[in-house]
């Protein structure tokens, strides 16, 4: 079996920067941290987070909480963290709250968070004010995903900003009558995204001189099949359609394309589609999107909690993540009438 003193001689250190590199410890360098978990996963070798966290006084283990794993969005964020985690000799402890009307008790319980990891992130989550106080009685480093919550750090996107520049990359190709696919406050759930996403496709077309019809708003709560048969119920009563769809999602956008097609409808050529995410089967699916790469974001996450629980950098402030226009096949210019 693969020791520590391996991977010392095949880095030429010492058992202890071998540890202290693995543990992720300060007054070691970033290439002998990056040698040292190079060497340890050629030789196979797998530090014991046991004895690790009895040597440091932690857990060696951090917390991600997330309303349900049935979203693309958040096993991609969960996947980010977990390459980080792993590469540090970090456990992930997943906290599922399983969906709507769960109790959330059992995870924001003060002693549970308390005694099985060292930070946490959150997804897409609020938080009421008796679960922050059990946050802040924890000591944990506490990092959200998916929308800004007051008092807590966050890593995300301009929300507001994002779907303003969806809204005007239809007005650009002469879109006039547009709908958005949103999302809906959920209890519980991070009210920030839809809101502000929604509040972007307003005011993108206020500003245009464009008018905002109620009648334009379609529930989507998030998800493909909700949207399929909110688009359905929108085609199904007839009379003036809209040419093209923001979509909050691009699960929601694929769910609007499936319905559309099921009407004998053509994309981009009978009405447009643009979405929000960058989602893995987008390219299947022809999507213009705006890709928000959440698997880097929770990569970002972990790496700025294992360096404030190393002692290698202060407390980070919230963290604006970048966004990438990925036009392909479903935004076109309005069919002109012959």
């Amino acid at each position: 079996m693969t020791g520590i003193d391996d991977v010392a001689r095949a880095c030429g250190v010492s058992t202890a920067t071998v540890s202290r590199a693995l543990r992720g410890l300060p007054n070691v360098s970033d290439a002998t941290r990056a040698a040292v978990r190079r060497a340890a996963d050629d030789l196979g070798y797998v530090a014991s987070s046991s004895a690790s966290g009895l040597a440091s006084g932690r857990t060696l283990a951090m917390g991600a909480v997330v309303p349900s794993v049935s979203r693309w969005f958040y096993t991609a964020v969960l996947e980010g963290l977990d390459s980080e985690l792993r590469a540090a000799s970090y456990d992930l402890i997943l906290f599922n709250l399983g969906g709507r009307g769960t109790d959330r008790s059992r995870v924001f319980h003060r002693s549970i968070l308390r005694k099985r990891t060292d930070a946490l992130v959150a997804l897409c989550l609020d938080f009421s004010a008796e679960e922050r106080r059990q946050l802040a009685s924890t000591g944990h480093p506490t990092v959200v995903i998916g929308g800004p919550v007051r008092g807590l750090r966050h890593i995300g996107i301009d929300d507001l900003g994002v779907a303003s520049a969806a809204t005007q990359h239809l007005i650009d190709l002469g879109h006039t009558d547009i709908a958005h696919l949103g999302g809906e406050d959920e209890a519980g759930l991070n009210h920030h995204v839809p809101a502000a996403r929604r509040a972007g496709w307003e005011r993108t077309l206020d500003a245009a001189g464009l008018p905002v019809r109620a009648d334009r708003f379609l529930p989507g709560r998030f998800d493909a099949e909700t949207s399929r048969r909110a688009v359905d119920e929108l085609l199904d009563l007839g009379g003036d359609r809209p040419t093209a769809i923001f979509a909050g999602s691009d699960e929601m956008a694929m769910g609007a394309m499936l319905s559309l097609w099921s009407h004998g409808l053509r994309v981009p050529q009978d009405m447009s589609v643009v979405g929000i995410d960058g989602h893995r089967l987008g390219e299947a699916f022809g999507l213009t999107t705006f890709e928000q790469d959440p698997f880097e974001q929770g990569a970002a996450a972990a790496r700025m909690l294992l360096a404030e629980l190393a002692g290698r950098r202060t407390r980070a402030r919230s963290t604006r993540h970048p966004v990438r226009f990925v036009e392909r096949g479903s935004t076109a210019p309005p069919a002109v009438d012959s």
